[in-house]
């Protein structure tokens, strides 16, 4: 974790690239390798960044979805996530012009062992998904500050 002021966090990475489709990121001394299958011309040695929004985006829910679930009053047991999306990469790979390079929708499947009547597993999952940083990222624009560094 980053810099704490008056009310927001910063979250930091540093990344390196090793190849045109393998990155090495770290952060709070952890690294993750971000890869494209061989199929897209990759050498499979990790997820490709879109996997890693899907995951990003799981292990998220699983977190909030604890935190909701303890201020509920509700015993959570085996949280399971399954997750998928749809994504055209004609954008991506310059043969199109289509509206978005990302994806066009994201399911997101939660099963656990709950007891609790469904409104008030409607009114958890609801807070959940509307509590979830990461959901909140995809569902709404985030502006990006892009700079660039000539060496």
């Amino acid at each position: 974790m980053g810099t704490e002021d008056s009310k927001y966090v910063t979250f930091e990475i540093s990344a390196s690239a090793e190849s045109p489709t393998k990155t090495r990121v770290s952060t709070r001394g952890f690294e993750f390798i971000v890869d494209e299958p061989e199929t897209l011309g990759g050498s499979n040695e990790g997820p490709n960044p879109v996997e890693y929004v899907l995951g990003a985006l799981a292990g998220c829910m699983n977190v909030v979805a604890h935190q909701v679930a303890r201020e509920m009053d509700l015993d959570v047991r085996n949280l399971e996530l399954a997750i998928d999306g749809d994504l055209n990469p004609a954008k991506f790979m310059g043969k199109s012009d289509d509206p978005r390079a990302g994806y066009e929708e994201i399911r997101v499947d939660i099963t656990a062992d709950v007891d609790a009547a469904d409104e008030t597993l409607e009114q958890w999952l609801s807070a959940v998904e509307e509590r979830c940083p990461v959901s909140d990222n995809l569902a709404h624009k985030t502006p990006i500050d892009l700079s660039f560094t000539s060496r």
